[in-house]
């Protein structure tokens, strides 16, 4: 079968043709359809992931099959079963063996493609939001990154938990995809986000995934009491955060790892995916995907995500749907 594998990190990773292996104890084999490309992705390839596997290992945090096989102790799960998996590595593949306690059967109305780009995305938006920081309807919430494939769904999801929605992104085609997911005002990132903030109230929740000075700004905008989530650091600097300003504005920051939140609160996890996938059926909710390549274009679609150009969500193709 074809793999996107890396050996070694000096030299990259490379399409190889690589054996497959039957399913083990509590695991599922899996034809892999589509897999969704995060920025994860490109620090897996750099070694510098907090879960970076040992080498050689084939990169793709989150796929979607047809199951193929199912081994020992499994139970739930049958041949034929369409399924999502949040695989942590291993979907940039033909085939994959995977943790059946990882996978999730998806709705037939849900597309490979749409099931590829939703769980990260969606589970990281519904967590952190709802169960993490308590978002109530008719507070405020600052999201960054706005067009991208984690702010794009917490625009979404704020929206249908009833939240009044500030998008942060940069150029007008990014800001009118936000718009059109539900956000309520627009923030250019040429402009001053601190100084817009405060004049349209300040931020009761903020959802951060830049990192540097946007974490800063935002930081400084946000209400008394409010609740901060740094849900990643897209322009490489991880801020440092001035615990003096937390106690006088009351201030909460709240970390959330969805790979964490798997292993420690895997209940948390499963009843988000399962709501979230109501919301999908009702119409709810349908993934923005702005590029679908084949594998032998996955080093161009890691390249939209490093330089910024893709928005929503960047998802490989291994076989046809149809």
């Amino acid at each position: 079968m074809r793999a996107y594998r890396i050996d070694n990190f000096d030299v990259g990773p490379a399409i190889a043709s690589v054996d497959f292996t039957p399913p083990s104890s509590g695991q599922i084999g899996v034809a892999i359809y589509a897999c969704g490309l995060n920025f994860a992705d490109l620090l897996l390839l750099k070694g510098q992931y907090q879960d970076t596997p040992p080498l050689p290992f084939v990169p793709g945090l989150e796929l979607a099959g047809v199951v193929t096989a199912v081994g020992s102790d499994v139970e739930g799960f049958s041949i034929g079963d369409r399924v999502a998996v949040f695989s942590g590595q291993g979907g940039l593949a033909d085939y994959g063996c995977f943790d059946a306690a990882r996978a999730v059967k998806i709705p037939d109305t849900m597309s490979f493609a749409d099931a590829a780009a939703f769980q990260i995305t969606y589970g990281t938006g519904l967590v952190a939001l709802e169960h993490c920081a308590r978002l109530q309807p008719g507070e405020t919430l600052l999201v960054t990154g706005a067009a991208g494939g984690v702010g794009l769904t917490a625009v979404e999801i704020g929206k249908r938990l009833g939240a009044r929605i500030i998008a942060h992104a940069r150029g007008d085609e990014k800001l009118a995809i936000a718009k059109a997911a539900g956000a309520d005002h627009l923030i250019d990132a040429s402009e001053d986000l601190r100084s817009k903030v405060k004049e349209l109230g300040g931020a009761d929740v903020v959802y951060e995934a830049i990192g540097g000075d946007v974490w800063t700004a935002a930081f400084r905008a946000t209400n008394p009491g409010g609740r901060l989530l740094p849900i990643g650091f897209a322009g490489g600097e991880v801020p440092q955060i001035p615990a003096n300003h937390l106690l006088v504005k009351n201030l909460t920051v709240i970390g959330f790892y969805f790979g964490g939140y798997l292993k420690s609160h895997p209940h948390v996890i499963r009843r988000a995916i399962s709501t979230l996938i109501d919301w999908y059926q009702d119409g709810s909710l349908r993934p923005h995907i702005s590029h679908k390549l084949p594998l032998e274009r996955v080093d161009e679609g890691l390249e939209l995500l490093r330089n910024r150009k893709a928005t929503g969500k960047v998802v490989i193709t291994l076989r046809d749907e149809t």
